[in-house]
C-alpha cells in the first residue's frame, strides 16, 4: 500500500477520557517526544476537580491539550485539529472545541449503552452512529478490544490489561505523526523496571497501536511537523511548577542560602513540594506541615535563622497565612510566598485556572501591610520570575509574593537551559558585629534602601526582640506611641516603593511606543495577548502589548507608557483586579476584558474585542 506524508505547520491535539484512562500521562509523553524533536509547543492539562468522579460521567473527564508547531507558539490553541475521545463523556465535553473537519479518534468500547447513559445522551442516541458528526472525520477504533488482543499472552487480569489502553492510543498517534517510540519505552522501563509484567503490557500496547496504524489500510496519510526556528541552545520541556522548583534551587545555590520549604499540600501548588523533595543533594529541606499556618510560620523561623524561607499555597491557603505574612512584614525578614492561583472564592474550582488573588496579594492582610509582588507569565518564565522574587526578598529584607496560576503551573513549553554564570547575583549580607559607633545593636537602623540588617540568632551582641507587636524605630523595642506607629507604617511602605529604583523599567513586548491601543497584561494572559496583538499588527493596526512582571511596586515608567496610548485594554481571568489598581494609581480610563470560566482567554476572543475597540477609534 502506498502512503503519502503530509507536512503540517501547526497541530492541536486534545486527549480526553475518564480520569482513570491515563490521558495526562499520554499527553505528557507525546509532549516530551515533541520537545525532543525541537518542535515548539504549548500545553493545557485540564483536570477534573473530583479525586475520583464516577467512571464515565461528565465530571470525571480528564483532558490534555497539546499544540505543536514549526513556528513559535504562545498558546495551546483555541481549537483542536484532533480529539482523542476514550468514551462518550469525553466527546460530549470537548466536541465544541474541535474544528469543523477535524479528526475524532473514538474508542468505540467507550460508547456502549452504559457510557452513553452516563454521559447524558438520550436513550437510543449514539453520536458515532446517528450522523451528528458529519462535519468531522471520525476514526473508530475498538481500543479496548485491540489492547486486550495484544496482551492475550500476558497473565494479568482484564482490568489490569485495560489500563494500557492509553499506550495503544499513544502508539497509534506516534505512527500518525511519524514519531519514534524510544523515549516512551525508556520512560516505561524507568517507571516499571521492577514490575516486569506491567512494563511488558505497556510496551506491547504501545507497539500494537503503532503497528495498527502501520498495517491497516484505513489510513493513507501520515503527518509531519518540522523543527521550529528557535534560538540555539539546550532545551527541555518544562512545566510551571517544575520551573518554580528549579528557580528556587538556583537562587539558593547562587545566594549560598540553604533552601527551606514549609508547605501544606493544596492544588495546584503541591507539585512544587513534590519536586523540591527530590533535590536533597542541593541541601533542600522540605517540611510538609499539618496546616497552612504551620507551613508559613516554619518558613518564617527558617528565614529568621538565616535560610531561604519559602512557603507554597493557593488562594484559600493565602487567606489562612495572612496573619503570619503580617508577622514577616513586621519582622522585616526575607520570605517567599508562592501563590499558585485557582478559581475561588472558598474552595472554589480547585483544578481550574483563575487570576483570582491579585487584590488579596495587594490588600489581603490586616493593617497597613505592604509586600512586593512578582508575577510569572509562562511555564518557563516561572524560573526567572521566582529567582527575581528571591533576589528582591533577600536584598530588600522583605517578604515577597510570587504569583502563578493553574494554567501556568500545569502547562508545559520548551525551556532553554540558562547557564549559572548568566544568572544575576543575589548578594547576602549577614550582620556579624556591632557597627562603628553602635554601642548596642539597633535592629531597625536602615541603609539607603531603608533595609534593616539581617542578624541571625546566636551572634553575641546582636540579640534583639522579635514578634508581631509594633517596633520602635531603630531599637526594635515594643512601642505603642502614636507618632512612632505612623512613622513605621510610612517607612515600611516607602521601603517597598523604593524597590522600583532597583528593578528594570517597563518595556513593550511588541508594537509602537504610541498608538491606538495598548494591551496591558499580567500573568498567564501573556500568550493570548501576544498572539492576538501580533495578528492585528500584521493587519496594519497600531496596537501594542506590555506585560507586567513587577506588579508591586510597578516599574517607574509605567505611567508614562500608559499615557502614550488612546485606549488601554486589560484582559484578566478574573472580574477586574489589576484594572482597579491601574485606575487608582494612574487615573486612566482603562477598559477590561474579563473571563471567569476556569479556562484561559483565547486569541480569537481578544482579537474580536480589540477589533471592536479599534472600530470605535477609527
Amino acid at each position: 500500500m502506498i502512503r503519502k506524508e503530509q507536512v503540517l505547520q501547526d497541530v492541536v491535539i486534545k486527549f480526553a477520557g475518564d480520569s482513570g484512562d491515563g490521558m495526562q500521562l499520554t499527553g505528557t509523553q507525546f509532549t516530551n517526544n515533541t520537545a525532543l524533536l525541537g518542535i515548539d509547543l504549548a500545553t493545557f492539562p485540564d483536570f477534573p476537580a473530583e479525586i475520583r468522579a464516577p467512571q464515565g460521567t461528565l465530571p470525571g473527564v480528564s483532558g490534555y491539550q497539546l499544540r505543536f508547531s514549526s513556528d513559535r507558539v504562545f498558546t495551546p490553541g483555541d481549537e483542536c485539529d484532533v480529539l482523542v475521545a476514550m468514551n462518550a463523556a469525553a466527546l460530549k465535553s470537548n466536541l465544541k472545541a474541535l474544528k469543523k473537519g477535524g479528526k475524532i479518534i473514538a474508542n468505540t468500547d467507550g460508547f456502549d449503552s452504559k457510557n452513553l447513559r452516563l454521559a447524558n445522551y438520550p436513550d437510543g442516541v449514539n453520536p458515532l452512529e446517528d450522523g451528528s458528526l458529519g462535519n468531522y472525520e471520525v476514526i473508530k477504533m475498538d481500543v479496548t478490544k485491540m489492547t486486550r488482543e495484544a496482551l492475550k499472552d500476558i497473565t494479568m487480569g482484564t482490568k489490569e490489561k485495560d489500563r494500557a489502553k492509553n499506550m495503544f492510543v499513544l502508539g497509534f498517534l506516534y505512527w500518525m505523526y511519524n514519531r519514534d517510540m524510544e523515549n516512551t519505552i525508556q520512560f516505561l522501563k524507568d517507571k516499571f523496571g521492577k514490575k516486569p509484567e506491567i512494563l511488558d503490557s505497556n510496551v506491547k500496547a504501545l507497539q500494537a497501536g503503532y503497528n495498527f496504524g502501520d498495517t491497516t489500510e484505513t489510513f493513507t496519510t501520515r503527518y509531519k511537523v518540522d523543527k521550529a526556528r528557535m534560538e540555539s541552545g539546550e532545551y527541555r520541556s518544562i512545566m510551571g511548577n517544575q520551573a518554580v522548583a528549579y528557580g528556587l534551587i538556583a537562587a539558593s545555590q547562587i545566594s549560598g542560602l540553604p533552601l527551606f520549604l514549609g508547605s501544606y499540600p493544596i492544588t495546584p501548588a503541591s507539585d512544587i513540594l513534590h519536586e523540591l523533595s527530590r533535590y536533597k543533594n542541593f541541601g533542600v529541606k522540605t517540611f510538609q506541615a499539618e496546616d497552612e499556618i504551620a507551613g508559613i510560620t516554619s518558613a518564617i523561623g527558617a528565614a529568621y535563622g538565616g535560610s531561604l524561607g519559602v512557603t507554597t499555597t493557593s488562594g484559600p491557603g493565602m487567606a489562612l497565612k495572612a496573619e503570619a505574612m503580617g508577622l514577616a512584614v513586621m519582622l522585616e525578614i526575607p520570605l517567599l510566598i508562592c501563590d499558585i492561583q485557582r478559581g475561588g472564592p472558598s474552595t472554589g474550582l480547585p483544578t481550574k485556572t483563575e487570576q483570582s488573588d491579585l487584590l488579596q496579594a495587594y490588600y489581603g492582610r490586616n493593617g497597613e501591610c505592604p509586600m512586593p509582588i512578582v508575577s510569572a507569565s509562562t511555564p518557563s518564565d516561572c524560573f526567572s520570575a521566582v529567582y527575581e522574587a528571591v533576589r528582591i526578598a533577600v536584598q530588600h529584607m522583605t517578604p515577597v509574593i510570587f504569583l502563578s496560576d493553574g494554567y501556568i503551573a500545569n502547562g508545559a513549553e520548551p525551556w532553554r537551559f540558562p547557564k549559572s554564570e548568566d544568572l544575576p547575583p543575589i548578594t547576602v549580607k549577614f550582620k556579624t558585629e556591632l557597627g562603628h559607633g553602635e554601642d548596642k545593636f539597633q535592629p531597625y537602623l536602615r541603609d539607603e534602601k531603608l533595609v534593616r540588617p539581617w542578624a541571625i540568632p546566636g551572634v553575641p551582641g546582636l540579640e534583639h526582640r522579635i514578634g508581631g507587636l509594633e517596633k520602635q524605630n531603630n531599637t526594635g523595642n515594643v512601642s505603642y506611641e502614636p507618632e512612632n506607629h505612623q512613622l513605621m507604617v510610612k517607612i515600611r511602605q516607602e521601603k517597598v516603593d523604593k524597590i522600583a529604583d532597583y528593578i528594570p523599567e517597563q518595556t513593550l513586548d511588541s508594537g509602537p511606543e504610541t498608538g491606538k491601543i495598548l494591551v496591558l497584561g499580567w500573568g498567564s494572559t501573556y500568550g493570548a495577548i501576544k498572539s492576538a496583538v501580533a495578528e492585528l499588527q500584521q493587519q496594519g493596526y497600531a496596537v501594542s502589548h506590555a506585560h507586567l512582571r513587577y506588579v508591586r511596586p510597578f516599574p517607574k515608567n509605567l505611567g508614562a507608557i500608559l499615557k502614550n496610548f488612546e485606549q488601554v485594554l486589560i484582559p484578566e481571568i478574573n472580574n477586574g483586579q489589576l484594572i482597579k489598581i491601574i485606575r487608582d494609581q494612574y487615573f486612566i480610563d482603562a477598559k477590561g476584558y474579563n473571563k471567569i470560566m476556569g479556562v484561559p482567554i483565547t486569541k480569537t476572543e481578544l482579537i474580536m474585542k480589540l477589533q471592536e475597540m479599534l472600530g470605535r477609534v477609527n
